[in-house]
């Protein structure tokens, strides 16, 4: 099982328990059984700083991937890091799901595409 860890700066009530749960669905659907992967639900101003510094734009965004390990063979014994997705409640509002399963999947290797988004629909449906 991944091992989730949440952790919500973002000032908003959020629903850690969900969001781990369905953080664990949408890897084992992508086959991921096992590794460590961080939520984190900031503010604005902390997403869009991290924007500017990760991707160079100067905005907030509704959620940022990063990755470590994703789908990297491993030496035997050494845990799956898988990263971390960011997301903005406040960007993002009621679709978080939409948006976690998005981080996930770039935190896997995907790229934005058709085949991101047969996926995105295919854990969400």
């Amino acid at each position: 099982m991944v091992d989730v860890e949440v952790d919500n700066r973002s000032g908003l009530e959020v629903d850690a328990t969900a969001a781990a749960a369905f953080a664990r669905r949408v890897l084992a659907a992508e086959g991921v059984d096992g590794g460590e992967l961080g939520i984190a639900f900031v503010e604005p101003d902390e997403i869009r700083a991290l924007k500017r510094e990760h991707l160079g734009l100067d905005e907030a965004t509704d959620v940022l991937s990063f990755p470590i390990d994703g789908r990297e063979p491993l030496p035997a014994g050494v845990p799956r890091q898988l990263g971390d997705v960011v997301l903005c409640p406040q960007v993002v509002g009621d679709e978080w799901r939409a948006a976690l399963a998005h981080g996930l999947l770039h935190l896997l290797g995907y790229e934005h595409g058709e085949a991101m988004e047969a996926r995105e629909q295919a854990v969400l449906g």
